[in-house]
């Protein structure tokens, strides 16, 4: 079979040109390379020499294993001098994965965004952010380093309330839980709404991770959205929603907001 690289959205014009230099990546990759299917590919210049650069996530996909990805590969190449990074992601097995190009600091330089789905009951991702200035690799984001640094705790109150601490920020959050119905209250709390025993929820890791520019200035935040689960994982009580900015060393937390569901009005 022939190796072809698939190239969604670019125009005609990009892809008879990038066509034409499909030799180079023949000749300047491996043959593990060129056997991985290309799962995703964005243009745009991310080591910030004014030239697109082609920006792929490359991954195997083996028989019998259905839409599962496996050995996926972020593989940058200098739209200049047509040359290769390869960059290895921690966490490189799962579904549906993404690249997303743009601005999360000053300058006109993009940086590459990649989510991946992890195919878990719990809808959660990997997520990484990473910047290519002058053709070097720096991470600036991980989603397991996120869940590590920030902590929470869930904890059922009487009177159908439920307190979300983020226990790294000292922020707390309390939830009326009324809106749960009566089945589900009757089996936690007794008739005077007082808890029939001590409860623990928790929140799940990253559910969501997407780019979203919240102050019109061409320049991106991360908009992180994690699950909050009560007795079980499948017993959602809610979102913790948390805006992120890079200031330049880091993306900083700048604001976190509690959701709830709602329920049928009457």
């Amino acid at each position: 079979m022939k190796n072809f690289f698939i190239v969604p959205f670019v125009s005609m014009d990009e892809l008879m040109r990038y066509q034409s230099r499909y030799k180079n990546i023949r000749e300047a990759e491996d043959d593990e390379d060129l056997r991985a299917k290309v799962v995703d590919f964005k243009q745009g210049d991310v080591n910030g020499d004014g030239v697109k650069d082609n920006v792929f996530l490359i991954a195997d996909r083996l028989p019998g294993e259905g839409i599962l990805y496996r050995n996926i590969t972020l593989l940058i190449q200098d739209g200049r001098t047509l040359k290769f990074t390869r960059v290895p992601l921690e966490n490189n097995a799962g579904y549906n994965p993404t690249l997303f190009l743009g601005r999360f600091s000053e300058g006109k330089v993009n940086q590459i965004l990649i989510v991946i789905d992890t195919g878990g009951s719990g809808g959660t991702i990997y997520s990484y952010v990473y910047s290519f200035l002058n053709n070097e690799v720096k991470k600036l984001f991980d989603s397991d380093k996120y869940i590590e640094e920030y902590k929470y705790g869930v904890t059922y109150r009487d009177n159908f309330k439920v307190d979300v601490l983020n226990k790294t920020l000292l922020y707390k959050f309390r939830l009326d839980i009324e809106y749960k119905g009566r089945e589900y209250l009757s089996e936690i709390y007794d008739k005077n709404g007082k808890l029939k025993e001590p409860i623990e929820g928790f929140v799940r890791p990253l559910g969501g991770l997407y780019p979203i520019d919240f102050d019109r200035d061409g320049i991106y935040e991360l908009y992180a959205v994690q699950g909050i689960s009560g007795r079980y994982g499948a017993d959602g009580l809610g979102y913790v929603e948390t805006v992120l900015k890079w200031d330049g060393k880091r993306f900083k937390l700048v604001r976190q907001n509690v959701a709830i569901f709602g329920a049928e009005y009457r």
